[in-house]
C-alpha cells in the first residue's frame, strides 16, 4: 500500500493577519492562550485557526503538539435530514471546508488526505469522543453554535496534557430550533469568559475577508434585522 507523503513545515504558506481582529488572534495565540473566534461569516475564523494550529503542529521547534484534532457535530438533525452510508462516508460529507483550507495552505489539492493519512490531522465527531483523552494536540472545535451545552462540555473535558483549544463559530447562524439548545452556547461562553488563558475575539463586518459581496450582504441583512427590532 502506498504510504501518504509526509508534509514538512516548509510546505505551509505564510499567512499574515488581514484585519485588526485577526491581529488580536495571532498575538493571543503567540502568548499561549486558548481562543474563541466568534462572529461574522467570511471572516476567516476556521482558516486562521487551522493555519495557526498546523504551523505549531508541523514546527519541530514546538514539540508539545503532534496532531491537530478537528471536532464538530455530524448529528443529522438540525433540519438536515438523514445521511446514508458508512460512518466514514457520513463524516466525509463534513470535511469539505477543511480539505479546501488545506489545499490553499499547502498549495496541494491532496494535502488534507496526506495529513490525515500520516496522523497529523484527526477529524472526530462529538458523537464519538466519550472516554477519549486528547493529549499533545491542538483542538479546533468548529461550528460551535451547532453544539449543545452537553456536547461543548464533553469536548472541553476531554482535554489532557499539552493541549491548546480553539472554538470557532457564529452565534447568529445556529441550526437549532429549540431555544434551550440555542442557549447552551451562551451558558458555555459565560464559563470561558471567567477562565484563565482564554482570549475571546468577536469578529464584525469589518473582518469579513471572503469577498466584498459577502460583506455587503451580511451588513444589509443585519441592518434589516436591527430595524425590525427597533
Amino acid at each position: 500500500m502506498h504510504k501518504p507523503q509526509i508534509l514538512k513545515i516548509d510546505h505551509l504558506i505564510t499567512v499574515e493577519p488581514m484585519t485588526l481582529s485577526q491581529e488580536v488572534v495571532f498575538k493571543a495565540w503567540d502568548e499561549g492562550n486558548h481562543l474563541v473566534m466568534a462572529g461574522s461569516a467570511g471572516s476567516g475564523k476556521t482558516f486562521i485557526g487551522m493555519y495557526l494550529a498546523l504551523e505549531d503542529v508541523l514546527d519541530k521547534g514546538v514539540p508539545e503538539y503532534d496532531k491537530l484534532i478537528i471536532c464538530r457535530s455530524v448529528v443529522p438533525t438540525r433540519e438536515i435530514g438523514f445521511l446514508p452510508g458508512t460512518l466514514e462516508e457520513k463524516i466525509d460529507a463534513y470535511t469539505g471546508p477543511y480539505r479546501q483550507i488545506c489545499s490553499e495552505l499547502f498549495d496541494d489539492e491532496s494535502a488534507y488526505d496526506k495529513l490525515v493519512g500520516n496522523g497529523t490531522i484527526n477529524f472526530v465527531s462529538t458523537s464519538h469522543i466519550r472516554g477519549t483523552t486528547f493529549n499533545d494536540a491542538i483542538i479546533i472545535v468548529d461550528e460551535m453554535q451547532n453544539l449543545t451545552f452537553h456536547e461543548l462540555d464533553s469536548i472541553i473535558t476531554r482535554v489532557g496534557r499539552n493541549c491548546k483549544i480553539i472554538f470557532c463559530g457564529d452565534y447568529y447562524q445556529s441550526d437549532f430550533v429549540k431555544n434551550g439548545d440555542k442557549a447552551g452556547i451562551l451558558e458555555f461562553m459565560q464559563i470561558l469568559e471567567i477562565m484563565k488563558k482564554f482570549t475571546i475575539i468577536e469578529f464584525t463586518w469589518a473582518d469579513i475577508v471572503r469577498s466584498d459581496f459577502v460583506r455587503d450582504y451580511i451588513m444589509t441583512k443585519e441592518m434589516i434585522r436591527q430595524e425590525k427590532l427597533s
